[in-house]
């Protein structure tokens, strides 16, 4: 591999070398390397562009990493991954896309990936989006799609970063839960200059006791622009929460739309959003530490997106 491949991989997978284990690492629209195990399978596609990984029934502790680079210009790949995760099993799954646009075109990814959840399993699911383009005339653009099917006493721990370089975003995340399943989804976001970010979630509360929370940390400052949707159905006796907090900086724009449906008299829903600027007493108690201005404000900023 390139040095800046590696450097693109540190970025979103946090990988200094080859990972162990089974693992499927995609570079301008084919694998790159790859290797795959009797406990984690990594099939390509036949009909499509993608893979296909199966978490065989019972693995524990087991991690699989399949992130995806660009590093050309005027290109957009789009991949199509299918993860079929066995009874009881728990695994994390590293995931995301960084681009490295040398162009003064477009560059891009559409990842899109479709979960499907055996009973009582478990996953963690890191996905993060890097990007940086050459000047201010490239655009690097990302439209992940994330479909999540969830059997009885499955959970899953999402964890979605974008925090840099990335021109324009649209994010759908749609989820069935079915009985006593948990989803809990933590995403962090960070947009300036002129790009653009949409985050829309869809949760369906199906089965009984099924559980969802949704948080968003997002900043944006220059004259960027956010735009985040939530949509929480409940059809049974359910929880779900969705949580939308902002930080406001310069000319940038930030809109929410929490939106909840409760279709049974037994579903319990809650929805909150709050944005607004960095209080002025954060500033001015860091400043007395001996910060300058622009010091304490990014520490915040670090503070409220960890």
């Amino acid at each position: 591999m390139e040095k800046t491949d590696l450097e693109l991989l540190e970025k979103i997978a946090e990988l200094h070398s080859i990972p162990e284990g089974s693992f499927n690492i995609r570079k301008n629209g084919a694998r790159l390397i790859g290797n795959s195990t009797a406990e984690i399978r990594i099939e390509p596609k036949e009909d499509n562009k993608g893979i296909d990984i199966y978490v065989a029934p019972g693995v524990k502790n087991k991690s699989v990493h399949i992130p995806v680079i660009v590093t050309e210009g005027n290109f957009h790949d789009v991949t199509y991954n299918d993860f079929y995760i066995g009874e009881d099993a728990d695994v994390t799954i590293i995931a995301g896309c960084g681009i490295h646009n040398p162009s003064s075109g477009e560059s891009g990814h559409d990842g899109i990936h479709t979960f499907h959840l055996g009973e009582r399993s478990a996953v963690r699911y890191v996905e993060r989006h890097y990007a940086r383009g050459d000047g201010k005339v490239s655009r690097q653009v990302f439209n992940p799609v994330t479909k999540v099917f969830m059997e009885k006493g499955s959970r899953m721990d999402m964890e979605t970063t974008q925090l840099g370089g990335v021109t324009y975003t649209d994010r759908l995340t749609e989820a069935t839960l079915g009985e006593d399943a948990k989803l809990f989804i933590k995403e962090k976001l960070f947009t300036e200059k002129e790009e653009q970010a949409i985050s829309r979630f869809s949760v369906t509360l199906k089965g009984k006791n099924s559980t969802s929370d949704v948080v968003s940390r997002s900043v944006a400052r220059d004259n960027s622009k956010q735009e985040f949707y939530s949509d929480v159905i409940g059809e049974n006796e359910c929880f779900g929460h969705v949580e939308c907090d902002g930080i406001l900086l310069d000319g940038a724009r930030i809109i929410s739309t929490p939106r909840i449906d409760a279709a049974s008299p037994d579903a319990s829903l809650v929805h909150e959003a709050a944005v607004g600027k960095i209080a002025g007493e954060q500033l001015v108690k860091l400043m007395s530490l001996g910060l300058t201005e622009k010091e304490a404000e990014e520490a915040v900023i670090k503070g409220f997106l960890n």
